[in-house]
């Protein structure tokens, strides 16, 4: 290929790239609002959500859940364009999964060992399994349809990207309404709500973003 033809497919590709970066930003803000949407119309926020955020679990559930869906969002925007590395921003994600670790065993620590099937449990895990991936289905559907417009070397991998962002921006948006503050009912439900949208996430990134 000569040198001419190379810059030219270059600066067509350029504008491709910040389209992209649009189509998928406009997708993430939009999927969470669509999420935050469903939440206000059905459930609500809890009641007492003013005075729970003074408290270090609830500001954690929240700060996790958000961290875990500002990463994986990153992560998208790379997903879709072959060629790029996506190590770096990847190993960022075991920063939500070591702190939640941490908060874990904090937990462990600070409860009796009779509470800690209690704090598992919670009060409404099984509701938690079912809601998170309802509300997760707006920005999952809206990333899905973004990367549509991109090149994934990966289809699969880049449906179970859509997927954890869309999961963790579920997570984030429940976490407004959830009684259930305990971090060992975060690593556990909320944990299993998000790989939930992640496998969907993969299944339908196979059949949609293929190219």
């Amino acid at each position: 290929m000569k040198t001419d033809e190379l810059i030219s497919l270059l600066a067509q590709d350029a504008p491709v790239r910040g389209r992209l970066g649009a189509v998928l930003a406009l997708a993430l803000a939009g999927g969470a609002a669509a999420a935050l949407a469903l939440l206000g119309g059905t459930i609500g926020l809890r009641p007492d959500l003013a005075s729970a955020l003074e408290t270090s679990r609830v500001l954690f559930k929240i700060s996790f859940t958000l961290l875990l869906a500002v990463l994986a969002g990153w992560v998208l925007f790379r997903v879709g364009r072959p060629g790029l590395k996506l190590r770096p921003r990847l190993r960022l994600l075991f920063l939500p999964l070591g702190l939640l670790l941490l908060a874990v065993s904090a937990e462990l620590v600070a409860l009796p060992r009779a509470r800690w099937m209690e704090g598992l449990e919670g009060l409404h895990a099984s509701f938690c399994l079912v809601f998170i991936p309802l509300v997760s289905v707006a920005p999952l559907v809206a990333i899905l349809w973004a990367l549509r417009a991109s090149a994934p070397s990966d289809p699969g991998f880049a449906g179970a990207a859509a997927g954890l962002a869309a999961g963790a921006i579920g997570a984030a948006v429940y976490a407004l309404h959830c009684p259930d503050d305990s971090p060992l009912f975060v690593a556990t439900w909320y944990s299993l709500a998000i790989l939930i949208v992640s496998a969907a996430g993969y299944v339908a990134g196979r059949r949609l973003l293929r190219w």
